[in-house]
């Protein structure tokens, strides 16, 4: 035997473990020559299959029933790039507030960076949208037409006879079928659900290009989960790279227990595996069958892991069988597993979790709190002041765009300095439409003696009918040029 080995302690007793790196090419979705090597999982079953599943099932309904909620009106989420729509909450969200979703997006990126480096890839595992629809939906189907994985197996080895085309034909009809389903949820978030029934009542040849948008997503979908599957994770998702360098001996994270699996050897019945310099782990090699990105947790932690927890429910059913402890694959951290003592929750975790909270209160505090409208008054172009009966005039422009789900009468008033006065073409209540932008004009006049220099800083305000200041807006004021002695 060539392998690398350590000694450690373990229970009391002396043993040898392989260095995890050694068995690093055992178990692939590759073989030698580079052709990928098809993952048939076992069905998982177990306390942390049965959470995920309902963590699942919530999240697919939130998925499938989110286009169609409507707050005061507007859709619950609705991210229309194209022509500039969007939604959050029910909120409106212009141009205007991009820089809230900037700031979001970057509390998001720290929040996840943060996440990570405190509890590992969880969200791989339990979130992520590939997971969910991979395991919870198309893998499901593959196991009601084609069996668990030695059926699947099987099937996949057996010539194209007639059951193996129509369970293949069957399955793949089904996955194109939830594939185009799905793209017409996802659309629903960009235009809304009434469009995408509008277009789908008045057919493709009335939008052309949005069926063939419709179809290329939809063959995107059918792509990944029909074929690409883990190759998502293990390839493509720039994620589980990252992960590579926020982890460390602190991160939570699935583990094997090396220690106490340690040597691994067959399982005998009535056998005193201790004195026998054997540990815990039978090489039943029932968390390499259930891994659906086709790894061997034992060698310990790799990149391809999602944290998908079949490995710990593979893994107790089989300790509990042969009536040892159960925990020799589970949530914990390297530093738990090397030194062999409980896990704790450190103060570098209370501070991230800590951090972690703070950045979804300031995001919410970003969502729910932006003003209620914007105001702008801009001179006109070429446009100057006027004197008449002892005041100075100038004309402005103004923009005023109501961001709330309610329609405004609204007023205008010179906020500094305060002898100013407003003049309206109308009248002086405006009516702001929910969610539409209002344009005018008014006349701002200032007694001459205010008026000391040619051009002079004015704050323009905008007050709702209890008086309450909405909004304000600096500009300049223009008057006559003095000489100043």
């Amino acid at each position: 035997m060539d392998q690398q080995e350590k000694e450690f302690t373990f229970r009391g007793g002396q043993g040898q473990v392989v260095d995890p790196e050694t068995f690093r090419d055992t178990v692939n979705t590759m073989d030698q020559s580079g052709k990928r090597k098809w993952v048939f999982p076992r069905k998982p079953k177990g306390r942390y299959t049965n959470y995920r599943l309902l963590v699942s099932i919530f999240l697919l309904a939130v998925f499938f029933v989110l286009p169609f909620i409507k707050i005061n009106g507007n859709p619950f989420l609705l991210l229309n790039i194209l022509d500039r729509e969007f939604y959050i909450f029910g909120q409106p969200f212009y141009p205007q507030d991009f820089f809230i979703l900037a700031l979001g997006a970057i509390t998001s990126i720290v929040f996840i960076i943060l996440f990570t480096v405190v509890f590992g890839r969880i969200f791989c595992g339990w979130i992520c949208p590939q997971t969910i629809f991979m395991e919870m939906i198309f893998r499901k189907i593959e196991y009601a037409i084609e069996g668990d994985r030695n059926k699947q197996i099987r099937l996949d080895n057996q010539p194209w006879d007639a059951e193996k085309i129509w369970k293949r034909g069957l399955k793949w009809t089904i996955f194109l079928l939830v594939s185009l389903i799905i793209t017409h949820f996802m659309f629903m978030y960009i235009v809304g659900y009434e469009e995408v029934f509008r277009i789908m009542k008045e057919g493709p040849f009335a939008h052309p290009s949005n069926f063939l948008v419709m179809i290329l997503f939809t063959a995107a979908f059918y792509f990944v989960f029909a074929w690409f599957r883990e190759q998502v994770c293990t390839l493509v998702c720039p994620y589980g790279r990252l992960q590579g360098v926020l982890i460390d001996k602190q991160t939570i994270n699935v583990y094997y227990d090396f220690k106490r699996g340690e040597n691994r050897a067959k399982w005998r019945k009535g056998e005193d595996r201790r004195a026998a310099g054997k540990g815990d782990c039978i090489d039943c090699n029932q968390c390499v069958v259930v891994c659906p990105t086709g790894i061997d947790i034992r060698n310990g932690q790799q990149l391809e892991c999602v944290n998908c927890t079949a490995c710990i429910d593979a893994c107790d059913e089989v300790m509990e069988k042969v009536g040892l402890p159960k925990g020799l694959i589970r949530y914990a951290t390297e530093d738990e597993i090397e030194q062999e003592r409980p896990f704790k929750f450190t103060a570098k975790m209370k501070a991230y979790t800590g951090v972690l909270t703070a950045l979804v209160i300031f995001l919410g505090f970003l969502l729910y709190n932006r003003g209620s409208m914007e105001a702008k008054f801009i001179k006109p172009a070429g446009s100057t002041f006027f004197v008449k009966d002892g005041k100075i005039t100038n004309i402005y422009n103004y923009t005023m765009l109501n961001k709330t789900n309610e329609d405004k009468i609204v007023t205008i008033k010179v906020v500094e300095p305060a002898r100013g006065t407003i003049t309206f073409s109308d009248t002086d209540k405006i009516k702001l439409k929910k969610d539409q932008i209002t344009k005018g004009t008014v006349n701002v006049s200032f007694p001459e003696k205010d008026i000391k220099l040619s051009k002079q800083n004015v704050t323009i305000g905008v007050y709702d009918e209890k008086g309450k200041l909405l909004d304000s807006f600096e500009t300049y004021f223009e008057g006559p040029f003095k000489l100043q002695f």
